[in-house]
This record gives structure tokens, sequence and C-alpha cells, in this order.
């Protein structure tokens, strides 16, 4: 799709807004339609007499496309169309859990999660360009798009448990299938009336980056990335497990008080989404984003050796730590990245994202093989925030300069 002219007429604040708006719903919707069938299954096991190892492995090759997808589904956001992509993403997941609950046996369910994990990889890459262009307060519109990733993590469980038990397994799938269906068409008819347009220039213009300010940060921004993901996924793995081992006398025998205190200690770090979002409205990216680095150093080593409450408090401060960075990574990203590029380049950040997810699951089995607990692997992640937080010393200086004054001002979206 080529760029505008000069007297092509620009996207209009409605346009804008559908557009932010779009995102976010999309964001809690990828999250929970892709997390659904990890509650089926436990279903599907009564219903189909398989065992639940079997039943898990058909999700493979879906997971596997949420990752693999995501650089070319950048790439045609940014050639073909933004809007249109995200568009396809609300058909194809719908499409892939509606045909979910219609299957018939392992195979066409197999399938149908590959249609829905391939319908997935869309919305990351896309989404968050496409939101990057159309939102005036860059960091409040990522805060809110983070709220509402976080609200789609956090209620994905309880969406396909409530759904299976009160209707059935088919209706769990379906349901949420339809809605993004729905939401598909609305789109693809607002962007075929002209009511939602694509944007091919930042509603806020930036002033441009050096050739040698981009390649630092490309550089630099890759290795804090790949930390943060090895960080965050570990956390992940390892937290309820760390609770159970070193508080199971405070929550009990079962599973629902570990459970509850994880789900409990990720819903606490929504917020702290948005105050990140604020302040990389208001503050320097590079110091938002290393700041929120070196909180992590001395908390993951306090998550090492504490136990009970203090273990909880410090967990906390981690996850909220890491989660307040995400606003200023993603505005770092976007600001060293030429917008004709931006959908490809955070394809390539879901790569690396997702490539740390095997590599944190190895390393949490390797020290707890070796270790027996999960001290050591704590102090490793305390090394590898201190190597992020270093590398990040190294960011170019983006300090708020004037941008360059354009023709005619750009509408936008809150």
């Amino acid at each position: 799709m080529s760029h505008p002219s000069a007297g092509t007429v620009l996207p209009s604040p409605t346009s804008a807004r559908l557009s932010v708006g779009f995102a976010w719903v999309g964001h809690s919707l990828m999250h929970i339609v892709s997390a659904l069938f990890l509650t089926i299954v436990l279903a599907l096991e009564t219903e189909w007499k398989l065992s639940y190892d079997e039943l898990i492995r058909l999700w493979t090759f879906g997971s596997l496309m949420i990752g693999l997808g995501a650089p070319l589904a950048g790439w045609l956001g940014d050639r073909w169309s933004s809007a249109g992509m995200i568009a396809v993403f609300y058909l194809m997941t719908g499409g892939g859990a509606v045909l979910a609950g219609l299957s018939d046996g392992p195979d066409m369910l197999m399938w149908s999660l590959a249609l829905l994990g391939l319908g997935a990889s869309i919305y990351h890459p896309v989404g968050m360009a496409w939101m990057m262009a159309n939102a005036e307060n860059r960091g409040k519109a990522m805060g809110w798009l983070g709220l509402f990733g976080t609200f789609g993590v956090a209620t994905a469980a309880v969406v396909a448990g409530s759904l299976t038990q009160w209707l059935d397994w088919r209706m769990a799938f379906i349901i949420p299938g339809v809605l993004c269906v729905v939401l598909g068409v609305a789109l693809a008819l607002l962007i075929a009336t002209g009511i939602v347009q694509d944007r091919h220039a930042d509603v806020k213009p930036q002033p441009k980056p050096s050739r040698g300010d981009v390649v630092r940060a490309f550089f630099v921004l890759s290795l804090t990335m790949v930390c943060a993901g090895l960080i965050f996924n570990a956390m992940q793995v390892v937290l309820p497990k760390l609770f159970e081992a070193r508080l199971g006398g405070l929550l009990g025998s079962g599973t629902l008080g570990v459970g509850g205190l994880v789900t409990a200690v990720y819903l606490v770090a929504a917020l702290p989404q948005m105050i990140g979002g604020v302040l990389a409205d208001r503050h320097s990216l590079k110091r938002v984003y290393i700041l929120c680095l070196l909180v992590q150093i001395p908390m993951m080593a306090a998550v090492a050796v504490l136990s009970d409450l203090p273990l909880v408090a410090a967990a906390a401060f981690v996850v909220i730590a890491s989660q307040t960075q995400i606003p200023a990574e993603n505005m770092l990203l976007a600001r060293y990245t030429p917008d004709k590029h931006r959908g490809l380049a955070f394809g390539a950040k879901y790569i690396l994202s997702f490539g740390a997810g095997p590599l944190a699951v190895l390393l949490v089995a390797w020290v707890y093989e070796h270790t027996g607990e999960f001290t050591m692997l704590y102090l490793t992640l305390s090394a590898l925030a201190a190597m992020a937080f270093a590398a990040a010393l190294l960011l170019p200086d983006d300090r708020r300069k004037k941008a360059e004054p354009v023709a005619e001002p750009l509408p936008a979206a809150e």
C-alpha cells in the first residue's frame, strides 16, 4: 500500500479513536481466546476418554504458530494495511475458536487450534504498531493496552471454566469465537466505508533519530529484551512452585491458595503499567527503563533468600517493576524504528520473547534438578537484570526534543 501524497486527506479523529479502541479490546481477546484450551482440556479428558498429555499436545502446533507467525504478520501490516490485518486477526482467531468448538475429534481440534494460533500471532506485532501510530499520548495508551492484556491473561481460565461448567466445552470455544468474528466483521465494514483508515504517519511526529542511534538502540534493546523475556518467563513458570515451597503453611495444602496468590500478584501489577505509561509520556524513556531494571536487581536477590510474607512483597515488586517498564520499552522500540518497518520490529520483539520462554523453562528445570530449590535461579535472574541495566545505560539519550513542525495538525485519539 503506497504512502499518501501531500494532498491526501488524513484519517479523522473518529478513525484514530476507533483504531485505539479495537487495539485495546483485541489485546484482551487475544489472551483470552488463545488460553481457552488450557482449561477446556480438563473437560475433554472425560468426554473423549483421552489422557491429559495426549490432549495437551494438540495445542503444540497452535502455540508454535503464535510465535512463528508474528514477523510475517508485522511485515504484512507494514506493507499492506495495519487496520486490515487487525480485522483478519479478529476473523481468523474467532473462526479457529468456533471450528474448535465444532470439532468431532482430535485431528480437527488440532487444525482448528493451529488456525486460532496463526490468527492470534497477528495481534502483538500489528496491534501495537497500529495503536502507536494512532495515539496522541502514547505512554498513556500503552498503559491502557497493558491493562487490557493483563485482564485477558487473568480472566482466560475463569471465562473458559465458567462457560464449560454452565453450558459445555463446545460453547466455551464458540461464544468467545463468535464475539471475535462479530468484531472482525464490524471492523472490516468500518474500513470498507472509510470510517476507519490506515495511518501512514504518526499522530505525534518525532524527530528522526540518527543512523548511529538506531544501530546502538537495536543492539541494546535486543539484549535487554532477551534478558527481560527470560526474567518474565522464569518468574511466571516458577512462582507457583516457589510459593508452595516457602508459603505452604500459610496457604493450606491445596492448589487454590497458591494459584490465587499468583493471580493476585499479577493483577496487582496491572495498575503499574498505567503508571509506567504516564511516566513514559512525561519523562525520558531511557530513565524510566533503566530505573525499572535497577529495582529488579535487589528485589530478585531478595526473592532468592526470603520466605513467608516478605517473599510475596519482594516477588510483587519484581513483577510490578517488570510491568512498569513495558510501555517505555515499547516506546523506545517505536522511537528507534522507522514507522514503515514498525510492525516488523514488534514481530521481531515477539520472536525474542517467544524464544525466551523455552529457555526459561529449561533454566528452571536445570536449577531445580541440581539444587532442589530456587535460590540459585533467582540469583541468576538478578544477574540478568544487572546485565540488562548495564546495557540500557548505553541507550541514546532520548530527552524530549521538539518535533519538526508539520504542515497541518494530525487528528489523534487520546
